[in-house]
């Protein structure tokens, strides 16, 4: 009961959280939209407008780890604000932009400050024991997927002011949340149990001697890489092979969000509850590898939306309890860094996914991809089975209230 009360009080302050990740991606999703004024505005290509969708992630696989390793020495709270700062500058200057090269400046910077993913899941390592931080890392799947559903349509509301209509409204979005930060966020890694600079050389996480952790990060590559596949082709399958116009697409797509987050809230908890961390991730990863395989086959509607059904469970019974597994294979000191990675896979899974999809579709039959899509996964899910040594930690180690 107590437990309970606890858990009452402390995950509420996790919201400022929720606000980040949630503006983060709006950002980049409102100027989807945009893609085809683009390519006549400035008369590019194809090829150049997927670079500059690639630009931010290109950055993020860079600067993401630093800014975990950053939050483990200096604290999340500081790095945390300092990151919105970057996206509230990125976000001025997309609103603003009046070339190609000022669309680009803008992902650079907005990718060069790209740490709130990974100090955002920092935080929730630090103050949610490992028996519900699996939720709680779900918690960033759901928030960016309702960011990709309303992003397009607040993009497309707002074009007819042009790009400075949506572009000003991520500043002002980006505005309250960085206000929210500052005023409501809690420091869960406080000075006292900070890693000092002279300790810090000595027991440097080394990821070539963790074993586990590079065990589960090269799970989580694939994973991702065959997820960020589906994720990046979604829209294009949609037109080329189901015959959808502009509208049918965008309600499939709000209707996939729905689905993934419905799932979130209704089947994934008592799946969890019932089965344990560990077999949820088997279970999803099995789905998940099958629904994959039969995506690049279906040719009708109907098919696909139960298809997506599945997908939607599976994803919510992989990424959030996985990325809690990855956690506990590190020390708490550790978590910023250990996030960093992720991220940076993910960054990754963003850059050669849009490539591989573009690559096959372009001199393959769509089945081929739903092949391919199922061979990476199908990686992902042989390796779960291996055992692995989680490092034992005190639950609640660290709450918000110590901040």
């Amino acid at each position: 009961m107590g437990s309970n009360k606890q858990r009452t009080i402390l995950y509420p302050q996790l919201t400022p959280l929720w606000i980040a990740v949630f503006i983060d991606v709006l950002g980049f999703n409102i100027i989807i939209p945009f893609l085809p004024y683009f390519l006549l505005l400035y008369h590019t290509t194809p090829f150049v407008i997927g670079l500059l969708l690639a630009m931010n992630a290109i950055f993020t696989i860079f600067c993401g780890p630093i800014w975990g390793k950053s939050s483990d020495k200096y604290g999340r709270k500081p790095m945390f604000v300092i990151c919105h700062c970057g996206t509230l500058v990125g976000f001025f200057i997309l609103a603003f932009s009046n070339s190609i090269e000022m669309l680009f400046l803008s992902r650079i910077v907005d990718g060069i400050f790209g740490g709130i993913y990974p100090i955002s899941k920092s935080v929730i390592s630090d103050a949610v024991p490992p028996k519900d931080r699996g939720l709680q890392m779900t918690n960033i799947g759901v928030i960016q997927i309702l960011a990709q559903l309303v992003g397009p349509g607040i993009g497309g509301l707002l074009s007819g002011f042009g790009i400075i209509g949506p572009g000003l409204m991520a500043v002002s979005t980006t505005l309250t949340s960085l206000i929210a930060a500052i005023l409501f966020l809690k420091e869960t890694l406080p000075k006292s149990i900070r890693v000092q600079k002279d300790v810090m050389e000595k027991i440097k996480f080394k990821l070539t001697k963790n074993k586990d952790a590079q065990y589960l990060l090269t799970l989580w590559a694939f994973h991702t890489t065959s997820f960020t596949i589906y994720i990046t082709v979604l829209a294009t399958f949609l037109g080329l092979v189901l015959g959808l116009d502009p509208i049918g697409i965008g309600i499939l797509m709000t209707v996939s969000g729905l689905f993934r987050a419905a799932v979130r809230f209704t089947v994934f908890k008592p799946t969890i509850k019932k089965l344990g961390e560990d077999n949820t991730i088997k279970l999803g990863l099995g789905i998940m590898a099958a629904s994959l395989f039969f995506v690049g086959f279906v040719r009708d509607l109907v098919g696909f939306i139960i298809i997506l059904i599945f997908i939607s469970f599976a994803a919510s019974c992989i990424r959030g309890p996985l990325i809690s597994k990855i956690t506990q294979t590190v020390k708490p000191k550790e978590y910023g860094e250990i996030n960093g990675f992720i991220s940076s896979l993910d960054a990754f899974a963003n850059i050669i996914g849009p490539l591989i999809w573009g690559l096959m579709l372009g001199i393959l039959e769509p089945h081929w991809l739903g092949v391919c899509m199922s061979a990476i996964a199908l990686v992902a899910l042989a390796m779960i089975f291996k055992e692995i040594t989680l490092i034992p930690t005190r639950e609640g180690h660290l709450t918000i209230e110590d901040g």
